[in-house]
């Protein structure tokens, strides 16, 4: 409930009084002190007015703190009818928050904000999650995180709270996207640390996305980015064993999916695509459709997953695209035509490219190779996977693998 008030609130006073750094941290205390008060005393009646009115009287107290205090106390003042210096009564409502929500996430988002400072700043401005939260999901001190913030907030300073107009909310959805995208990345496989998941940061994403599909429904990229969610999600159970292990795709139990979040999502998905143009989150969603409704690995339609990584591929430069496509390759022509398809990736890729320091690569090759029926080669690529990754589960489960063809024991048969 607090993280859904959360940037209703910042809105609001961002709204009445400016100063968005001072509104950001007034809108933590109230929050804190919900989470403080209300297990003890009950939820208010009018939550948002109950945080509202504390938010604005902690605003007001660090405004007094302020060098230039009855300056900005006599400007707040004028900015704030007096009316609305009590919260709404229960039921009313005083805070477009649909809006506010939206001009949060493109405040959020702005170009001159570097991609990290944009995802801590987004999870702590709309997502509601403190600086203790955010350090915590991605594994970093805590005063790495406030440093961030800090800075954001900063660069942020004297910047007008308004909605985009739409030339400038087309030329910015593109960056909001793309870091909800990146919180969801991040919560589905964690780029470092004991756990392959982090789950409160795949939830936050999808949650945040259905806000941003609520404020655009008729916009095909967001539609498809939240089908995408949905449908990678929907496999979150089915993706480790019962000691945290990494358990790839192939060797899932499909039993374990969420059908409820495959059904959402592959609705979504044909409703996303019926809205041109067709982007990446699309297509990328009916790759995952196409994974959802096979039966097993066996019965997955490769060529069509193929077709659409050609299209992936052609919408724009993407090294994660060309590697999933040089795997679609292999399943539909055989493993050796998805190692040519490496070897060119790798000869086409200026160094250092993307894929530079980068394990996916020798994973793959490695997979590859094992199914070729080069054992020693295969073994070799697992084992630099596992020393690149910074994540202990796919460590261990790319150690495994290599143990697996060690010399000693019997050579796996070709798959192919």
């Amino acid at each position: 409930m607090l993280r859904l008030h959360a940037p209703q609130v910042l809105g609001a006073l961002v709204r009445r009084y400016g100063h968005f750094g001072l509104a950001e941290d007034a809108v933590q205390e109230a929050l804190l002190a919900a989470a403080g008060q209300w297990p003890a005393d009950g939820v208010p009646a009018n939550p948002r007015g109950w945080l509202i009115k504390v938010a604005s009287r902690r605003l007001t107290d660090l405004l007094r703190a302020e060098e230039s205090r009855r300056r900005r106390e006599e400007t707040a003042a004028r900015l704030v009818p007096a009316h609305e210096r009590t919260a709404p009564s229960p039921g009313e409502s005083r805070a477009p928050s649909g809006d506010d929500t939206l001009t949060l996430l493109f405040l959020c988002c702005r170009p001159e904000l570097s991609p990290a400072a944009r995802v801590a700043l987004t999870l702590r401005a709309v997502g509601g999650l403190t600086t203790a939260e955010i350090a915590r999901a991605h594994l970093v001190p805590e005063a790495t995180i406030a440093r961030r913030v800090s800075r954001a907030k900063e660069k942020l300073r004297g910047t007008p709270f308004r909605r985009p107009d739409p030339a400038e909310l087309a030329e910015r959805l593109g960056a909001v996207l793309k870091v909800l995208y990146l919180i969801f990345t991040e919560g589905h496989t964690a780029t470092s640390g004991q756990r392959l998941r982090r789950g409160d940061l795949a939830r936050e994403a999808i949650r945040l996305t259905r806000v941003l599909r609520a404020l655009l429904p008729d916009d095909g990229r967001v539609t498809g980015l939240l089908a995408l969610m949905l449908l990678t999600d929907a496999r979150a159970a089915a993706r480790t064993g019962p000691h945290g292990e990494l358990v790839p795709l192939d060797e899932q139990d499909r039993a374990l999916w969420d059908r409820a979040a495959l059904a959402e999502g592959t609705a979504l998905v044909e409703e996303s695509l019926r809205r041109p143009p067709v982007g990446v989150y699309q297509v990328q969603a009916a790759v995952a459709a196409l994974h959802g409704e096979a039966a097993s690995a066996r019965d997955t339609d490769w060529p069509q997953i193929l077709a659409l990584y050609d299209v992936l591929v052609a919408l724009g430069p993407d090294p994660m695209a060309a590697l999933g496509r040089a795997v679609a390759l292999s399943m539909v022509r055989g493993a050796r035509a998805g190692l040519t398809e490496l070897d060119r990736l790798e000869e086409a890729t200026p160094s250092p490219g993307p894929f530079a320091g980068n394990h996916r690569l020798y994973a793959v090759r490695a997979h590859l190779l094992e199914r070729a029926g080069d054992p020693v080669a295969a073994r070799a690529a697992y084992q630099e996977a596992a020393r690149r990754t910074l994540s202990e589960p796919e460590a261990r489960y790319l150690s495994r693998r290599a143990a697996r063809l060690a010399p000693d024991r019997p050579a796996p048969r070709p798959a192919d």
